[in-house]
């Protein structure tokens, strides 16, 4: 771990390896060591970084209730800078995938390509309305009762392995409940449709073919159909996280897009 101070917060995160910079940024109820098999498996190909985003991990909590997804994005970007890695790869998945959406949009000079995996454009705008008012009822449900305890149903393709559904149950143990409530309200009101024919980066898509949360048929076609350079890798076998449950396969479709796409 290691760590930079930023706007007064102190912003921890993960790098390894040597090359072109690849920049990932985790999902709700996570933190950085939802990269685990990146971190290990493309080290030999680039330098990968995975920030736990503020409020999140070994960061330091969210400055003000209304950081709101812009905080979180030009935070990133103050990473990105710190450890002079512009113009870089940038990656999310989920929420992530949302932040890194988002960092585009207000930072495109710090983004060299964006891989966006299991995203959206927001709830708000992938989703219709009665699935994102469920979503968030739930989560209000989880909040209210007495041990507050992450519950994102879907995460997994059927029969996920036992090993992958504890790696994540360890990382969704220590999210904070405020952050939590942060990242809810945040992506349940984003709607960055009108965003995605704006973005002029390669972009990839990876998407788990199993994902309930966010349904290939629907949302990633929304991207591939909206972004003007993107391709769209679908991986067997894969839910919502499809980088843990199939990270050999998510990590070959990285590494053949970074090499596809070389940084300036």
């Amino acid at each position: 771990m290691r760590s930079v101070p930023l706007n007064g917060i102190e912003i921890a995160y993960r790098q390894a390896g040597s090359g072109s910079p690849i920049v990932f940024a985790h999902g709700a109820a996570s933190d950085g060591r939802h990269w685990r098999p990146q971190l290990e498996g493309l080290a030999g190909d680039l330098t990968v970084v995975a920030w736990d985003e503020p409020g999140a991990g070994r960061s330091s909590d969210l400055p003000a209730a209304d950081f709101g997804l812009a905080g979180i994005a030009d935070t990133l970007a103050g990473l990105i800078e710190a450890l002079d890695l512009a113009p870089a790869h940038v990656g999310g998945l989920s929420w992530g995938g949302v932040v890194a959406q988002e960092l585009y949009r207000r930072r495109p000079d710090v983004v060299g390509t964006l891989i966006l995996a299991d995203t959206y454009a927001g709830w708000k705008g992938s989703l219709p309305a009665a699935e994102v008012e469920a979503r968030v009822a739930a989560f209000h449900r989880d909040l209210a009762a007495p041990e507050f305890k992450a519950n994102l149903p879907g995460l997994f393709a059927p029969d996920p392995s036992p090993a992958v559904v504890a790696e994540v149950e360890r990382i969704m143990a220590d999210v904070r409940p405020e952050s939590m409530r942060h990242t809810i309200e945040a992506i349940a009101a984003c709607d960055l449709r009108d965003s995605l024919p704006e973005i002029a980066v390669p972009a990839l898509l990876v998407w788990g073919e199993h994902d309930a949360r966010s349904p290939p048929a629907s949302v990633a076609r929304q991207f591939h159909d909206a972004i003007p350079d993107s391709e769209l890798v679908l991986i067997p076998g894969a839910g919502h996280i499809s980088n843990l449950e199939r990270p050999e396969l998510f990590n070959a479709a990285v590494r053949d897009f970074c090499r596809a796409h070389p940084l300036s």
